[in-house]
């Protein structure tokens, strides 16, 4: 019996809720539908995606889907701790939040030129966004709409290997090309 490939599931989340909140940035959606799915979809379905990609045997993918579901779970509970006023966090403090995020995506994005040009992509995006967020944070207002726009081609850019994992497999063939390792 075949396994499914976890990837598909992490990939939609981190996804999905990517785009959500970029949405809200730039303004166009409330937090609500952000909250809703980066506890649902990009929090549990992400930790759950991740510990079958340990199954697999894939440490990238244990590593990335399992963190970036505690991101977002992490980050909703910021926003539910400063809502309720439990614990505020400043906007200095989620600065350095997202400080270390950029830390920990940099490694992950040197891991993706191994994988694929598609992974590379979308790690590459996801770091130059967090570093705009930052810059958001500690230098000007005015980098928070540049962080949305790369996030969002992040985002798409998750979704076209979630794409590409599901149409490759179901057409038997590749339809959706992933592009070979940048470095070998």
């Amino acid at each position: 019996m075949k396994n499914g490939n976890p990837a598909v599931v992490g990939l939609a989340g981190f996804g999905l809720t990517t785009l959500l909140l970029q949405f809200h940035n730039l303004g166009w959606i409330g937090l609500g539908p952000v909250l809703s799915m980066g506890v649902i979809f990009g929090g549990l379905a992400q930790f759950i995606a991740g510990f079958q990609e340990q199954k697999m045997g894939n440490s990238f993918g244990f590593s990335a889907f399992v963190s970036y579901g505690a991101f977002w779970m992490g980050l909703c509970i910021i926003w539910l701790c400063n809502h309720y006023g439990v614990y505020e966090s400043s906007h200095t403090d989620v600065g350095f939040y997202l400080l270390a995020w950029m830390l920990y995506t940099a490694i992950m994005f040197v891991g993706s030129l191994r994988i694929h040009t598609a992974m590379a992509i979308t790690f590459g995006t996801l770091l130059l966004g967090f570093l705009f967020l930052v810059l958001e944070h500690f230098v000007s207002p005015a980098f928070k709409t540049i962080a949305a726009i790369d996030l969002i081609i992040c985002a798409l850019s998750a979704w076209y290997m979630m794409a590409a994992a599901i149409i490759n497999e179901l057409a038997d063939r590749v339809v959706l090309p992933l592009g070979k390792k940048i470095i070998k």
